[in-house]
């Protein structure tokens, strides 16, 4: 049983929590999404799936708002977690042609 590590091991690796604790401190914000009269409809859910994660139901439910007002909700992350998603969306949107964009606002 020299495999087994006990709780409070100095062995012990990292537990996620310390992570998560860390995360939680940091500020939230919102990432925005923008329409515009380029980038087809279903692309934008495509990325809201693929890149943000979400269900089908809610990246279509985004997709509309935005579609029918200009702007809408998308996440709410910390700041360094919500730059890199649209960093991604952003990255995925040129090279497809797209001028697909999101923008990030605090969450107060």
């Amino acid at each position: 049983m020299d495999h087994l590590l006990l709780l409070g091991s100095p062995l012990e690796p990292r537990v996620d929590s310390d992570i998560q604790s860390e995360t939680a401190l940091e500020p939230l914000f919102r990432v925005l999404i923008h329409n515009d009269d380029v980038t087809p409809y279903n692309y934008v859910i495509l990325v809201l799936l693929n890149i943000f994660k979400l269900s089908h139901e809610l990246a279509e439910h985004i997709t509309w708002v935005a579609h029918t007002t200009g702007i809408a909700r998308v996440v709410t992350r910390p700041r360094a977690e919500a730059q890199r998603l649209v960093d991604r969306a952003h990255a995925t949107a040129q090279a497809d042609g797209y001028p697909l964009t999101f923008s990030l606002e605090p969450d107060d």
